[in-house]
């Protein structure tokens, strides 16, 4: 599907996938299977991996872990992976591996919920410790390897600028930014109206983040449904947004809106929306733009 309806690659892989089907952790040598068929098919088009995005709740069938009360708060993706370091080894000299057998020179790797610099860190020192421990195994691993860092917790938003300087390039996890920031379980049918992606304080915790990487000099990109949906493609161009990366199947939506607009029209229509105060009044007026292009 994704080369079906022509990407550019592959902006975020969703590795957690591969345990949720297993009974046991997948070994290294599986894995590798699994992320050649994907990185092999893409040929040159780029592949941003992330590292798993997995709660306790998730995968309790693989490990001891009892029930907790607010999983989305709790142990799950980098913190997992920091905790649980013979999992994060496996899937790392997996990636590493994958990439430099099929000819990548470079592999471009994502770690999710960044919440402050010190995960950010030592997750950084585990992977530098992945490729010394291959190079000395006489392993090969691409000559070039990118970090990135996902931008779905406030405390992340807020620390940006300092994030931005220490990696290669940085990705908006939009789906838990909103909810986090909101403070709202979309799937909870009593709050799901209060999800609001338009919301003043997500469209502000946005361009901060937009700021911060262009500051830095680092590429951005957004992912999750808000990325995928052509009535919001408006709102993220103007806000700076180059790089959206969402289900394969909104593509070709997504690129009709793009086509629409100049980046500078988009600029100058958007940046008016940060001021205003409810995210009723922000998807009042960006109805009424997106309606002048023809856009439903």
């Amino acid at each position: 599907k994704v080369l079906t309806n022509k990407a550019d690659g592959i902006g975020l892989y969703r590795t957690e996938f591969t345990y949720l089907i297993r009974r046991r952790f997948p070994t290294e040598d599986e894995l590798i299977e699994i992320y050649t068929s994907v990185m092999s098919r893409l040929g040159n088009s780029e592949v941003v991996i992330r590292t798993i995005d997995l709660g306790g709740d998730k995968i309790s069938h693989l490990v001891n872990q009892p029930a907790e009360k607010n999983p989305e708060l709790g142990w799950r993706a980098v913190r997992l992976s920091l905790d649980r370091l013979d999992i994060f080894r496996t899937q790392l000299r997996a990636i590493l591996r994958t990439a430099a057998t099929i000819g990548r020179q470079q592999a471009k790797i994502l770690f999710p919920m960044i919440s402050n610099l010190g995960e950010l860190r030592r997750s950084q020192a585990f992977l530098h410790e992945v490729c010394d421990e291959l190079k000395k195994e006489g392993v090969a691993i691409p000559t070039r390897i990118l970090i990135g860092a996902m931008i779905e917790v406030p405390s992340a938003a807020i620390l940006a600028d300092k994030i931005a300087r220490e990696v290669d390039f940085l990705s908006i996890g939009s789906n838990d930014l909103v909810q986090y920031t909101l403070a709202v379980d979309r799937t909870n049918s009593k709050v799901a109206h209060l999800y609001q992606p338009a919301n003043p304080a997500v469209l502000r915790l946005l361009h901060q983040v937009i700021q911060a990487a262009e500051k830095n000099g680092k590429p951005l990109s957004i992912c999750g449904e808000l990325a995928g949906d052509s009535r919001y493609t408006l709102m993220l161009l103007g806000l700076g947004l180059r790089e959206l990366s969402m289900n394969s199947v909104f593509i070709p939506r997504v690129k009709q809106v793009v086509r629409l607009i100049s980046i500078e029209e988009a600029r100058k229509a958007v940046l008016p929306l940060l001021e205003l105060d409810t995210a009723e009044e922000i998807e009042r007026e960006l109805a009424q733009l997106n309606s002048r292009l023809g856009i439903n």
